[in-house]
């Protein structure tokens, strides 16, 4: 079994760590046009019922990292709602079948979340298609590189905080009346929040504001038994990355700056979103998570 989790193995060496050949695709990417593709733990993550019988909706589910944790959620035992946009379909089918071969439900739900009526309504359909809701996985994101300010576009900025951030606010305020005691809200900020890139203002921003955002509601909502917690990803290699994610000329060394020396892959991010969804992180709320290959948060 590819990168069997079971074995102890060198972390640096464990997955990909060669250059990336430059590439680009119009966003939003598909995932399985990529070169190389990235490892969502298809072939390596192994369930043992942490999940059974729990209902998850996954945003930004049917690639990279939202790829990697529907997949777990499913092998766990849960049921599983994913959202992605039109474009992505051909991931999203890829998805469905991974979740049906685990003996678990799939519901596919294609839209773009920053339509805030089709964000209120996604949150009832999945509600209605699982009925119930117990794992709330926000992880669907706009990133596009702009070096300079007088280059960023008021466009793409109320973009990046209509995907980032309007549309977390939007899908928790219709889900926590359905959320009940033992839920898990899990939101993904990044080490941007922390460290932020100069080509990526509006990006590096909207990762701050979830972070502030997802402390403050795990405070509000800690005494109706619901958690919220936020994963901060370091360098991982997702369809973000080549559809202006990064500048060109940075693809090829991508991640290697890293104490790692290489870029981490949505499989290796799929346990953290397991232990916050599952009983295990019961005393855990309002904390984060950085999966960064040493690059701490600070």
């Amino acid at each position: 079994m590819a990168n069997d989790q079971t074995k102890i193995q060198d972390p640096t060496t464990q997955f990909f760590t060669g250059e990336y050949p430059k590439q680009t695709q119009p966003a939003p990417g598909v995932q399985a046009k990529m070169d190389p593709v990235p490892d969502c733990g298809e072939q390596s993550y192994v369930g043992s019922g942490r999940l059974k019988g729990r209902k998850a909706l996954v945003t930004g589910g049917d690639s990279g990292i939202g790829r990697a944790a529907a997949i777990a959620y499913a092998r766990e035992g849960a049921d599983v709602v994913i959202n992605y946009l039109p474009a992505e379909q051909e991931d999203a089918e890829a998805v469905k079948k991974l979740i049906e071969e685990a003996g678990r439900k799939a519901v596919l739900i294609p839209g773009d979340l920053t339509d805030e009526q089709f964000a209120r309504d996604l949150v009832r359909r999945a509600i209605q298609e699982l009925g119930g809701l117990d794992i709330l996985a926000l992880v669907a994101g706009k990133q596009t590189a702009v070096e300079q300010i007088s280059e960023l576009t008021s466009e793409q900025f109320q973009k990046t905080y209509a995907t980032n951030v309007f549309a977390l606010f939007w899908i928790t305020q219709e889900a926590i009346p359905y959320l009940k005691p033992g839920a898990s809200i899990i939101t993904t900020s990044s080490i941007q929040a922390y460290q932020p890139s100069p080509h990526l203002l509006d990006y590096a921003s909207t990762k701050a504001a979830i972070l502030n955002y997802s402390r403050g509601l795990a405070k509000q909502v800690a005494e109706k038994g619901i958690r919220v917690n936020i994963v901060a990803p370091g360098p991982i290699w997702t369809p973000l990355q080549i559809c202006g994610g990064q500048p060109q000329e940075k693809i090829p060394q991508f991640g290697q700056q890293t104490p790692m020396k290489r870029a981490g892959q949505p499989a290796e991010l799929a346990p953290i979103y397991v232990y916050l969804a599952s009983q295990e992180s019961s005393y855990v709320t309002a904390e984060v998570h950085g999966v960064t290959g040493g690059e701490h948060l600070s």
